[in-house]
């Protein structure tokens, strides 16, 4: 009896295959084969990137592939490629980022990185808006990140992939921040999966543990980038006390407008960071 031939299924487009995708559309909308760096402009962040350099492209994001829409109030949904003041490097600047409690999966939260890689950035500045928990911090305080601690019970990393996290958040990176502002604090910053904002337990837990912010992005979207190669710097914007420093209830409302507030201070400061980067 004769049978069919058995046709071999194609093979499975892996996390980077994606982003390789990606980038080529970037390429192509854009029309710059190379980026040098990348930032993720957060809650409050997004007014940096018109005092960095020029914008010679935006794209939709929900336009490339792995990207969709923001779907939090405050990100913006394009992605830009902008030439940095008096310099020839490029920025690739992405308006928005996919956040774990969206439901896309890991995958899609560390797709990012790995497209920021993939474009040829070999560095990133992950930026978000948080809750601190220092009672002498005010809202529109930035922050450093130094360290994080990771409680999404998850990795953007796959199978059997060792990456050393040790100097995850660049020295080098938080020493040229300091060069423009020496009074920046740094802390450890703390992931919740969210949606929902943290109890007033949650809080305390994560100080207990060496918590100085908590919010609901940016590690899983660094442990991407490291294992991509790049070069990780961290900034975070308090928008308020964290539940329980505080006796006014939480909502997004106060972390927009405490973002609004910060903007123009927060944005120079970036820009200004990002002019030593290279």
């Amino acid at each position: 009896m004769e049978h069919s031939p058995r046709h071999a299924s194609a093979p499975l487009e892996t996390p980077t295959d994606h982003a390789r995708r990606a980038a080529d559309v970037i390429a192509e909308r854009s029309g710059i084969a190379h980026h040098d760096l990348a930032l993720v402009l957060g809650s409050g962040w997004g007014e940096a990137a018109d005092l960095i350099g020029e914008t010679v492209s935006e794209i939709p994001a929900a336009e490339v592939p792995g990207f969709h829409a923001p779907a939090v109030a405050g990100h913006v949904p394009v992605m830009r490629s902008i030439r940095l003041a008096g310099s020839e490097r490029v920025a690739l600047v992405l308006g928005s980022r996919t956040h774990l409690y969206e439901g896309r999966g890991v995958r899609a939260v560390a797709h990012g990185m790995r497209t920021a890689a993939a474009t040829g950035a070999t560095q990133v500045v992950l930026t978000n808006g948080c809750g601190g928990l220092n009672p002498e911090w005010v809202p529109g305080q930035v922050v450093l990140i130094r360290d994080h601690i990771n409680l999404t019970a998850t990795s953007p990393l796959e199978g059997a992939t060792f990456v050393d996290l040790t100097d995850l958040y660049s020295q080098h990176l938080r020493d040229l921040a300091h060069e423009v502002d020496a009074t920046l604090p740094e802390g450890v910053y703390v992931q919740f999966p969210g949606p929902h904002y943290e109890t007033p337990a949650e809080v305390r837990m994560a100080g207990i543990i060496g918590g100085d912010l908590v919010g609901m992005s940016t590690t899983l979207e660094a442990i991407a980038a490291r294992e991509a190669g790049m070069e990780v710097l961290g900034l975070s914007l308090m928008t308020n006390l964290a539940a329980g420093i505080s006796p006014a209830p939480l909502s997004h409302t106060e972390v927009l407008e405490a973002g609004r507030e910060a903007a123009p201070r927060i944005a120079r400061l970036l820009a200004d960071i990002v002019a030593r980067m290279g």
